[in-house]
């Protein structure tokens, strides 16, 4: 992670579209180090978004795409853990899509969310509405932390 700070905003990107996939990542470290730094918050907050937001709709495709072999392996995502969630999803997507931000599970409303087949156009509006909230929310904490 430490050679994403040489990035800077393309580093942010990149680390906040592997932290919406199972990579074990966070982007949130970044984020606060380009704002201590004095990137331009604004602009900070839409490349981490839209890293994130592209991370959780590529979990979506696969999911859409229903290869369990790939969910997986590339995922780490086991049908069991799919099947269980289903019902709770069915008829919630934009809700699920809204809370993929969210750590440990939000991988697996990303992909159950593909799975089910659900609406792509309302599960990539709450998607990325859920994910800039995330980090604008970020964003303001880091700023009360960072300030001086």
């Amino acid at each position: 992670m430490e050679g994403l700070f040489d990035y800077g905003l393309w580093g942010l990107f990149l680390a906040s579209f592997l932290a919406a996939t199972v990579v074990p990542f966070s982007s949130e470290a970044l984020l606060t180090y380009l704002i201590a730094s004095g990137t331009d918050v604004t602009t900070a907050v839409l490349v981490a978004s839209a890293g994130n937001w592209l991370g959780g709709m590529s979990s979506f495709a696969i999911g859409y795409l229903g290869k369990w072999e790939w969910i997986e392996k590339y995922l780490r995502i086991k049908r069991e853990t799919i099947e269980k969630w289903h019902n709770r999803m069915y008829n919630r997507g934009a809700i699920f899509a809204f809370l993929s931000w969210v750590p440990a599970v939000g991988d697996i409303f990303a992909v159950g969310l593909g799975i089910l087949r659900a609406n792509i156009w309302v599960t990539a509006i709450a998607m990325l509405a859920g994910k800039l909230l995330r980090y604008v929310v970020w964003a303001w904490l880091s700023g009360l932390v960072v300030a001086p």
